[in-house]
């Protein structure tokens, strides 16, 4: 089974981290995958997405214009991603930012608090992580165990200190996603 993902927002709402950790998750759970940043003019402030592609199949290539999963952090990103998301397929909506509905009515359309889920827990820098929670409970695509495992070498050396606070957003968004 292949999983096409885009994920995108503005540079400094931690998109590449979510495709890098999902990227390591599906790895460490012996899974062929590819990931492919963009990025916008600017690293903070501006566009950014990449591209996640986790399958049992090798990868022939991390380019895609349709996806199993589209995370939109941002509006701009909804207006950009919404269009790629096949037909059953998830599109993810940070409902903190994004005010809009989508315009599809054959798609999952999960809208994610993650702004204040990331508030009540005690870091606004975590709510990528809640979105990421919502995508492995939505799609079942990498188990939580795999999620943590990632989180625990990604976050390595002088930031340990965050594994906690980045497991606890993850679980919140699971167990929104699970609803």
């Amino acid at each position: 089974m292949t999983t096409r993902m885009i994920f995108a927002g503005f540079g400094g709402q931690g998109v590449m981290l979510m495709g890098q950790i999902i990227s390591l998750a599906s790895m460490i759970e012996g899974k062929n995958v590819t990931w492919m940043p963009s990025y916008g003019p600017e690293m903070r402030g501006g566009t950014a997405n990449c591209t996640v592609v986790v399958s049992d199949e090798p990868v022939a290539s991390p380019v895609t214009d349709k996806a199993e999963v589209v995370v939109a952090m941002n509006i701009p990103s909804l207006l950009k991603f919404e269009p790629y998301v096949v037909e059953n397929g998830y599109l993810f909506l940070n409902q903190s930012v994004i005010d809009r509905e989508s315009k599809r009515n054959d798609i999952n359309v999960l809208k994610i608090p993650c702004n204040e889920i990331a508030d009540e827990i005690g870091n606004l820098k975590v709510a990528n992580m809640v979105m990421l929670g919502a995508v492995v409970g939505a799609t079942n695509v990498v188990s939580t165990e795999s999620i943590f495992k990632a989180i625990e070498k990604k976050l390595s050396g002088g930031k340990t200190a965050l594994i906690e606070v980045n497991k606890q957003a993850i679980m919140r968004g699971y167990e929104l996603a699970k609803k």
